[in-house]
């Protein structure tokens, strides 16, 4: 691991929640393929994760053009309610972040291509909400969604934080590339259940300075 990672003095960090907060992204594909199928649109087995990342509207045209099956606006009301049902039944934090966010001394906040509702029950459910204080970004308060850097500049903007001392907790290449975008320090988690083979590879790639599998050793390198 780059010297530059180690135990640096942040002035705030941000956590994506889907993939690195809670274990949300094998649920939230269940719900787009229940929500497909009910439309009569099969979509193959990880055309859905070809979008993690992106925001919801992304992640539809995404599958459009993969599968040809564009799904009718109205349909897309489905999504939400189906992902809250599968939700409220299995979903669980990433496992060690709740400790991690007790013992976090420096300002923290989210910053996710969900909705505000799907990001603030996802940590309602999972007990991690206190840990921000309202510090919730959603890419609908920006014009454009990962791998753009406006929702990290808007979030830093909101601390008062210089990017260049922030640092963005994302598990995927389009978080990291966003985060690089924004002028900053991206660190790859690739402890969530839709990790797969070449992960780190891709999170290398867009510019993450180093990977982890755990959140223990984050805790343990950098935080």
């Amino acid at each position: 691991m780059p010297d530059s990672v180690k135990k640096p003095e942040w002035d705030l960090v941000i956590f994506d929640c889907d993939g690195v907060l809670v274990d949300s992204e094998p649920l939230a594909a269940l719900a787009f393929h229940n929500v497909y199928a009910r439309h009569n649109m099969p979509i193959p087995d990880g055309t859905v994760a070809k979008g993690v990342g992106m925001k919801q509207a992304d992640i539809i045209r995404l599958i459009g053009d993969l599968t040809g099956h564009y799904l009718p606006d109205a349909a897309q009301d489905d999504i939400w309610p189906e992902t809250h049902r599968v939700f409220s039944e299995a979903l669980q934090p990433c496992d060690g972040i709740a400790g991690v966010l007790e013992r976090l001394k420096t300002r923290s906040c989210v910053a996710s291509s969900s909705s505000p509702q799907r990001i603030a029950f996802s940590l309602e459910k999972t007990g991690l909400i206190n840990a921000f204080d309202g510090a919730l970004y959603s890419s609908t308060m920006v014009k454009r969604g990962k791998p753009a850097p406006d929702l990290f500049l808007f979030a830093a903007e909101k601390f008062g934080a210089d990017p260049a001392r922030c640092v963005v907790f994302e598990d995927s290449p389009f978080g990291v590339e966003g985060a690089v975008a924004a002028g900053m320090t991206a660190i790859g988690y690739t402890g969530g259940g839709h990790t797969y083979a070449g992960h780190t590879e891709k999170l290398l790639e867009k510019g993450a300075k180093a990977v982890y599998s755990s959140w223990k050793e984050i805790e343990n390198n950098l935080l």
